[in-house]
């Protein structure tokens, strides 16, 4: 795969509608050509302390910023016609399916792919776990600033150029 987008959101709290960042990073012919980045105000607007012990963000910091549909307006244009990857697909895919049906818009269907699930199969236990960061050390690629959403997006996209 040569042309994809790899995509990261952080949440704000359990609930997988409560986007308040995202990462994405648009591939095309195998090269990062783009990227975009944006803090979220979540709904529900509240943050339990493990998802800021984990990404850092606050209230604070997504007080201020626009909520998901707008921000969606932004990317919407750039990963048009594109498959969407990320790391543990079956977390950033229910999170843009939820807060899809939070704001009651439809949701095209994007197509999926998990580099993940790609990671065990190509290395199975030659690696002593799957976690982004390890697969993306083993492409070559060392995470810095692990869950900023556009940091993570990027460490995606370069597994993913790696390895589908």
């Amino acid at each position: 795969m040569k042309d994809f987008v790899a995509i990261d959101f952080e949440t704000a709290n359990s609930e997988r509608s409560s986007v308040c960042s995202v990462g994405v990073v648009i591939v095309r012919d195998g090269r990062i050509e783009d990227s975009f980045y944006s803090l979220i105000r979540p709904e529900p607007n509240y943050y339990n302390s493990w998802c800021t012990q984990v990404h850092g963000l606050t209230q604070a910091d997504t007080d201020g910023a626009y909520i998901f549909p707008i921000v969606w307006e932004q990317i919407e244009p750039l990963i048009e016609g594109l498959p969407l990857v990320a790391h543990n697909k079956a977390f950033d895919e229910s999170c843009l399916k939820a807060v899809f049906r939070a704001y009651q818009l439809d949701y095209p269907n994007y197509e999926f792919h998990c580099t993940y699930q790609v990671a065990r199969r190509v290395f199975g236990s030659k690696l002593p776990n799957h976690q982004l960061h390890t697969v993306a050390a083993q492409c070559g690629y060392q995470l810095q600033n692990h869950h900023h959403a556009l940091a993570d997006a990027e460490a995606c996209a370069w597994i993913a150029m790696s390895l589908l």
